[in-house]
């Protein structure tokens, strides 16, 4: 999987309050971090920004920003890690390149069992046919 390095200067984190437990710790602290990270402004080649952009996932509004929220754990340190950590795979998925299939000829042995199989089924329909007596 490709890694690919963020500026810290291109992503801007917004400190908000964690729903879910914490106790009366979630009350008073905000631990949850909202991380905004504009594609179009970054310094990503251009090819990782179009993909990126054409990538089919929820957390890329449609002015080009990536906008993820992490609350997974009670310090906010730890969720902006979590949060670039989230960033940085969702940016390797998306400049994720699927190899390209070669078309090949099926081979000889292959042919045959179609064959064998198709035959098969064919006699096995053909015994489907009407019960003739042999009395007439």
């Amino acid at each position: 999987m490709l890694m690919i390095k963020i500026a810290v200067t291109e992503v801007e984190f917004v400190a908000i309050r964690a729903s879910g437990p914490g106790g009366q710790n979630v009350n008073k602290v905000s631990t949850a971090v909202q991380l905004r990270f504009d594609v179009r402004r970054s310094s990503l080649p251009r090819e990782i920004k179009e993909r990126l952009l054409a990538h089919a996932d929820a957390r890329i509004n449609s002015e080009g920003c990536v906008v993820i929220r992490a609350q997974r754990f009670r310090s906010q340190e730890k969720n902006k890690q979590d949060a670039i950590e989230r960033l940085q795979n969702l940016i390797a998925a998306a400049a994720h390149e699927d190899k390209k299939r070669i078309a090949t000829r099926p081979g000889r042995a292959s042919k045959e069992r179609r064959l064998l199989q198709k035959k098969k089924t064919g006699d096995k329909k053909t015994g489907r046919g009407s019960v003739r007596s042999y009395d007439q």
